[in-house]
């Protein structure tokens, strides 16, 4: 998909300063890549950056910290949700504490939506 060069600009910083939710669960799922599920981190789509991205299963993966669940944040991730959907991409956010509480568990709950996704 498309994203304009403001987009793409404003990913490329973002991958230099990921939040140690990111950085962990990047690491993981560099990792734990199934066959055919390839992940992108602070991907540029349209005039979002999405945390991480597997374009085989059309999946969008959200680490959302607390801010997500602040003033006018909800709004907004449901009308980038929402956005996403009407191209083909569904997002599973999972929280930051889930993250760096339980890394594997993360993990195997992305690799299921997109196992899940793909077929």
């Amino acid at each position: 998909m498309y994203a304009p060069k403001a987009t793409v600009s404003r990913a490329r910083s973002l991958r230099r300063r990921m939040t140690p939710p990111e950085a962990r669960l990047w690491v993981a799922l560099r990792r734990k890549a199934v066959e055919g599920l390839r992940f992108r981190r602070q991907h540029p789509v349209g005039p979002y950056v999405l945390d991480f991205y597997c374009e085989a299963a059309r999946l969008c993966v959200e680490v959302d910290g607390q801010t997500h669940w602040l003033g006018a944040a909800p709004a907004r991730d449901a009308d980038r949700d929402a956005w996403l959907a009407a191209r083909g991409v569904k997002t599973l956010r999972l929280p930051a504490s889930v993250v760096l509480g339980d890394l594997d568990a993360a993990v195997r709950t992305i690799l299921a939506h997109a196992e899940e996704r793909r077929r």
